[in-house]
């Protein structure tokens, strides 16, 4: 499974491999406190803990730099992580979107895309939401993903910090 395919895109966005180019056009979306409010460290805001995130996605070569299809406008991030060809299953994660993204559907745009690729290639995706991430329980739900267990998740260069654990399946007829 390549991680970081050139050609995730539909008529609303385009998902393009992240490059170490990126780091200031990304930040200039991610340095808003809102977007981290709920999130389990809410100072990714700040330059220097955002740095960490951002060799993080860079290191992960799953990471993925989000675009309107129409404006060309960055949007947020998200990537592909912890691939286990053994288990069949990759994560989806360490997603985030501008607040002009909120409640426009963007979410379900962007995570369709990775579902149906990853879907391709393993039985199993898992994502790990912040106990208190209420806004991406909610998204995690309409996307149809089960809520499986709750654990301790160790971000990138960060402590850990408890998450629960959502799960899409396969379907048995699924390609």
């Amino acid at each position: 499974m390549n991680l970081q395919p050139n050609h995730l895109k539909n008529e609303a966005i385009t998902l393009v491999p992240l490059d170490a180019a990126d780091f200031e056009v990304l930040y200039a979306v991610a340095c808003d406190p809102l977007i981290w409010e709920q999130h389990p460290n809410p100072d990714r805001y700040k330059r220097e803990v955002f740095e960490n995130f951002f060799k993080g996605a860079i290191e992960s070569n799953g990471a993925f730099l989000i675009r309107d299809a129409k404006t060309d406008a960055i949007l947020g991030c998200s990537r592909f992580y912890d691939y286990d060809d053994a288990k069949s299953e990759i994560k989806i994660g360490y997603t985030f979107f501008s607040c002009t993204c909120w409640g426009r559907g963007i979410n379900k745009e962007v995570k369709k895309l990775m579902i149906d690729y990853a879907l391709g290639f393993v039985d199993k995706i898992i994502f790990h939401v912040g106990a208190s991430n209420i806004r991406s329980q909610k998204a995690m739900e309409k996307l149809g993903a089960e809520k499986i267990g709750e654990e301790l998740v160790a971000y990138f260069g960060e402590a850990n910090r408890n998450n629960f654990v959502y799960e899409i399946k396969k379907a048995p007829n699924f390609r």
